[in-house]
């Protein structure tokens, strides 16, 4: 074996280099575990709009907005409100740190199953809700199932795809996502007119975890999953079927063995072993890219546009209606990022995708400013509200194509097998925190910062895109079995790779 590991490398890229039908399946299923989590946050923030979901359990918001004293950015602030969305992620939060003893344990495929049906559940108690405390109950089990499928299905499609085509197919996560939050809007829409339209609304949450739920048990789990439990004809019969029955998978196989076979000889896995020093790039980029996704403002957007467009001067149905164009919009620029990820790399996009949505958030700032007076008391024409859809618009297109897919996939790539399920488990938790502390207190920020809670997260943009280009190496088409290779060769985050344990501590 040559030093570093390159030519066993080699051989990797070989065998993994090729991508069948089967594996596509295999991935395109896996990925539409994002279908829940994507539901959810296009769901609430619509619900949240209904009148007779407002009538049973905030009136408060009710009378606030028949007051003509209140600003255009206040009507909704409401902290029981915003604990309705942020419960669900700071269950996510919990479930997400177990989800890594469960993944590792039973694998990626049961922990996504487990995850589909506990988030069922929680979708049927919030459609039979009669009291704020079933409906935070029914919230609190959406967000359980929804941290161990988001901990699990990112790993599984890096496992599963070639390196080649890791980036697009991990990209199909991100996809499905944006497809359940087009869903959820369409059926905000078409439920808005109906005197029981919410529970329809949050009740359909049980059709995506059922067919997540069914599309998990009729795949493989990953071949390094199960021969990192033992499971080695499972194993061999998983990679002959996302591989083909034409090709010779023992190479693969034997090469899946001996990673798996040093991780075990020189320690047992364990959650604390990503704090050791050789593993500092990987931990900072477990926190930094979560953080850095949620910093961009896109799960606020996505969770109260609604309550936005209807706040500066869209009637509620074209309110509605607007955040289904703003996530069509999303959707379509995920397709973008999975056509050219692989082959412009992740640097690229995220610095476009980061710039891009700096100069929308500045200018929806400006726009909010001149048109809505600096208390936000001025009423909107319905031309400027239109012009703050649209650069809205712009902005969900460069989140789609950059910081969308890319942090699931930047995460689900970068760690060696020994700490990939506590790697992903930290990243998923740190994104379900930091959704949970800033939904928590938007409406807040809104109607105290009003339009300059928008520069507030311009800021953040140009901070993280900063970070990306200073910190972040490109990982595009390397196997997930040489990825030490990029940390070794940064200017910066070489400083912790020791030379002499490249080998043994990177290889699995």
């Amino acid at each position: 074996m040559a030093v570093g590991g390159f030519a066993a490398d080699a051989s990797v890229n070989d065998f993994n280099g090729k991508i069948t039908l089967s594996v596509v399946i295999t991935c395109i299923v896996a990925a539409s575990g994002g279908l829940i989590f994507g539901y959810d946050i296009g769901i609430s923030g619509g619900v949240t709009t209904m009148k007779p979901f407002l009538e049973k359990f905030f009136p408060e918001i009710l009378r606030k907005s028949a007051s003509v004293e209140t600003n255009i950015y206040c009507v909704y602030d409401s902290q029981l409100l915003t604990l309705f969305t942020s419960s669900l992620h700071l269950a996510g939060l919990v479930s997400s740190l177990l989800a890594s003893c469960v993944t590792a344990a039973l694998g990626r495929k049961k922990t996504m199953i487990f995850g589909g049906c506990i988030f069922f559940a929680g979708g049927a108690i919030n459609g039979a809700a009669e009291n704020i405390s079933m409906l935070i109950l029914g919230r609190i089990l959406l967000g359980l199932g929804v941290g161990f499928t988001n901990q699990a299905t990112p790993v599984y499609l890096s496992e599963i795809a070639p390196p080649k085509w890791r980036g697009a197919l991990n990209t199909g996560f991100q996809f499905f996502i944006g497809l359940g939050v087009v869903a959820a809007n369409c059926i905000n829409y078409g439920t808005a007119r109906l005197r029981y339209g919410w529970r329809l609304s949050l009740g359909l949450a049980t059709v995506p975890a059922i067919m997540m739920t069914i599309g998990a048990f009729l795949i493989p789990d990953t071949p390094s999953s199960l021969v990192e439990r033992g499971q080695i004809d499972q194993a061999r019969h998983a990679l002959r079927k996302v591989r083909g029955s034409t090709i010779d998978v023992e190479p693969e196989l034997e090469q899946l063995i001996r990673y798996s076979q040093v991780s075990k000889e020189r320690e047992q896995e364990s959650f604390m072993t990503i704090f050791q020093k050789q593993y500092r790039p990987q931990l900072v980029m477990a926190f930094a890219i979560p953080l850095s996704q949620q910093l961009t403002g896109i799960n606020i957007v996505a969770f109260y546009a609604p309550n936005l467009f209807q706040s500066v001067g869209f009637g509620h149905n074209s309110a509605l209606l607007s955040v289904v164009i703003l996530g069509l919009v999303n959707l379509a620029s995920i397709l973008v990022s999975a056509a050219i990820v692989d082959r412009f790399g992740r640097r690229f996009l995220f610095i476009v995708g980061g710039i891009q949505m700096l100069l929308c958030m500045i200018a929806v700032a400006i726009v909010l400013a001149l048109v809505s007076g600096v208390h936000g008391t001025e009423h909107i024409s319905k031309g400027n509200s239109v012009f703050v859809l649209v650069l809205l618009c712009f902005y969900a297109a460069g989140f789609g194509w950059s910081w969308g897919p890319l942090s699931w996939l930047i995460p689900s790539e970068i760690f060696p097998l020994k700490i990939r399920t506590p790697g992903q488990s930290i990243a998923v938790a740190v994104q379900f925190l930091t959704v949970f502390i800033l939904s928590q207190t938007f409406l807040t920020m809104l109607c105290h910062f009003k339009f300059g809670a928008f520069l507030f997260y311009a800021g953040w943009i140009a901070l993280i895109t900063i970070f990306v280009i200073l910190f972040l190496p490109e990982t595009k088409g390397i196997s997930l079995d040489s990825m030490y290779t990029i940390w070794a060769k940064h200017w910066y985050w070489r400083r912790f790779i020791v030379k002499g344990q490249v080998n043994q501590d990177n290889l699995p």
